[in-house]
């Protein structure tokens, strides 16, 4: 019950944020071009066997979801929010997206070959994101690859830390920390990006792109 409460909190949060929300994120990529190289490096691993199929996981209105396609992968968008939802569906009608939870993904065993988590996972409460990361290595390929980005924590005494978010609260994350749970969930980490904060960020917190791939042959336990 706790954690359903938890997951009705931020769908509801981000159903009322929502209009607001796309608005300030309509053409964000086009004045970030680190995040552009790590969305680029992760379209050329997941399609290079020409298949290239991706789940954007908490796609929110879908720009980075239509990035994706622009970039040739044959990807869908989930958000746990059915304005979210509704908004990207109305932006980009060529796109296929849908209202579910990366807790419990309404996806097959081992069919994408990537799935991008891109500050989708900052309101998981800590405890719960394991089971989230295995979901992740569940719907993956083997081999697949796996793009997580989120707000860094460089305290090593604290691996999360919780802050105000505009929207609902948020946890940051140690990179050693989280690359350490990927571990634990089957994916291995092949690269990070580290970019610290400039003096126009909304945010003064250190951003982080993990790059993870699951085995093509699994070690069993």
């Amino acid at each position: 019950m706790v954690e359903h409460d938890a997951l009705c909190a931020v769908r509801d949060a981000y159903d009322a944020a929502a209009p607001e929300y796309a608005r300030l994120f309509r053409g964000e990529l086009s004045q970030r071009p680190l995040d552009r190289a790590m969305l680029s490096v992760f379209a050329e691993v997941v399609g290079a066997d020409g298949r290239g199929q991706v789940a954007d996981l908490g796609c929110g209105p879908g720009h980075v979801t239509a990035h994706l396609r622009d970039a040739g992968l044959e990807v869908f968008g989930i958000d746990a929010s059915p304005v979210m939802v509704e908004l990207a569906r109305q932006t980009y009608p060529g796109l296929r997206f849908e209202v579910g939870s990366m807790g419990a993904l309404d996806i097959a065993d081992g069919v994408l070959d990537g799935v991008l988590s891109r500050w989708s996972i900052i309101h998981t409460p800590p405890h719960e994101l394991p089971g989230i990361l295995a979901e992740f290595h569940r719907v993956l390929a083997p081999g697949g690859h796996l793009l997580v980005g989120f707000w860094g924590n460089d305290d090593p005494s604290h691996p999360t830390q919780v802050f105000d978010h505009a929207v609902t609260a948020a946890h940051r994350w140690s990179p050693d920390h989280l690359s350490a749970l990927l571990r634990e969930a089957g994916l291995g980490e092949v690269a990070r990006m580290a970019r610290e904060p400039q003096p126009t960020d909304r945010r003064q917190f250190q951003e982080i792109h993990l790059l993870a791939r699951k085995p093509l042959v699994e070690t069993p336990a």
